[in-house]
């Protein structure tokens, strides 16, 4: 029986799977309280990817109304990184997890 837990990645601004051994070694009843967790962080990541957008947003109009050129660089950078975030948060969006074929023991 392995151990798993989903830890808070402070850059995506989610927790993501943390586990000790493959997805497929765990029990029945392990994938299902996996599935449900991963569910339930799943489905907050289009919301975190809005409030990012809103960043790049506001980030954007500022860089449009900067004339100082390091600080319009350092607000691309800033553009970049966001859309980085969103585009790792997208990947770990399409990860879905399913129960295996493991046939519970009841």
């Amino acid at each position: 029986m392995g151990t798993f837990e989903f830890v808070f990645d402070q850059r995506l601004g989610i927790k993501l799977p943390d586990f000790t051994q493959p997805y497929e070694a765990y029990s029945y009843q392990e994938q299902l309280e996996i599935v449900e967790n991963w569910e339930e962080i799943r489905g907050r990541i289009p919301s975190r990817v809005m409030e990012l957008e809103r960043m790049i947003e506001h980030k954007l109009h500022q860089l449009g109304n900067e004339d100082n050129f390091e600080f319009s660089c350092d607000l691309n950078r800033e553009i970049a990184d966001l859309a980085s975030i969103i585009n790792d948060l997208h990947i770990w969006y399409r990860v879905s997890a399913d129960v295996s074929s493991i046939k519970p023991h009841l």
